[in-house]
């Protein structure tokens, strides 16, 4: 188990050193592999991830939601849910280290530490409004907007992606002409390019503008 004293988010800011020590407790660690898949609609644990190390990929279906960081956290929406279903694809996009902290370990949390449960509230608060503006964003986005956030939150430390044509259609919604429509944009633009199946990103500000359905030509 990782020491208590690393776990760092504002969620655990303040809590007593006693009682964080006794919720963690079970805590497990994961350490998956670069390209792993962590979670899965039906393959997940009932526990609040805090990233370690590393980033992982956040997808819904074909669309990427957000990539997070050394310090983010996930699990929390579900970990009282009761759902079967997990409502997210956890991929690792570098080597990670995860500690999983338990559903009675946070439970105990929220039961003795008052301040802690309201920032576990304000947090999930936080989540629900970046979840929904993001899905607003995404489903209002042109089809070289949700290609260039594809590869903004998919292409690895390289700045490349290896991929078939089918495969990316399947993954942001399009059909195989918008798509490459949108490929010659963005190559016209500066912002990528490609070779066979690879894809790489020459310009993230470029791309970046892409998301305005506006990419810069300077």
């Amino acid at each position: 188990m990782e020491p208590v004293g690393t776990v760092d988010h504002p969620l655990f800011a303040g809590v007593d050193g006693t009682l964080l020590g006794s919720a963690l407790a079970g805590a497990g660690e994961l350490s998956p592999r670069r390209g792993e898949t962590i979670y899965t609609q039906g393959r997940f644990r009932r526990c609040l991830g805090v990233l370690l190390e590393g980033r992982v990929r956040v997808d819904k279906g074909t669309l990427a939601m957000s990539t997070l960081e050394a310090g983010d956290l996930f699990g929390a929406a579900a970990l009282f849910s009761g759902g079967a279903d997990y409502p997210t694809t956890l991929t690792a996009q570098t080597d990670c280290r995860i500690l999983l902290i338990p559903q009675e370990g946070v439970r105990r949390l929220i039961r003795e530490d008052g301040g802690f449960a309201e920032r576990y509230v304000t947090y999930l608060s936080g989540r629900i409004r970046f979840l929904t503006g993001r899905l607003g964003a995404l489903s209002a986005v042109s089809a070289e907007g949700r290609l260039a956030q594809y590869l903004l939150n998919t292409c690895g430390e390289d700045g490349t992606l290896t991929l078939s044509a089918a495969q990316l259609c399947r993954r942001i919604g399009v059909g195989r002409a918008t798509l490459y429509r949108s490929f010659e944009e963005l190559e016209r633009a500066g912002a990528i390019a490609r070779e066979s199946k690879t894809i790489r990103v020459t310009d993230r500000e470029k791309l970046k503008a892409a998301l305005s359905g506006r990419p810069s030509r300077r």
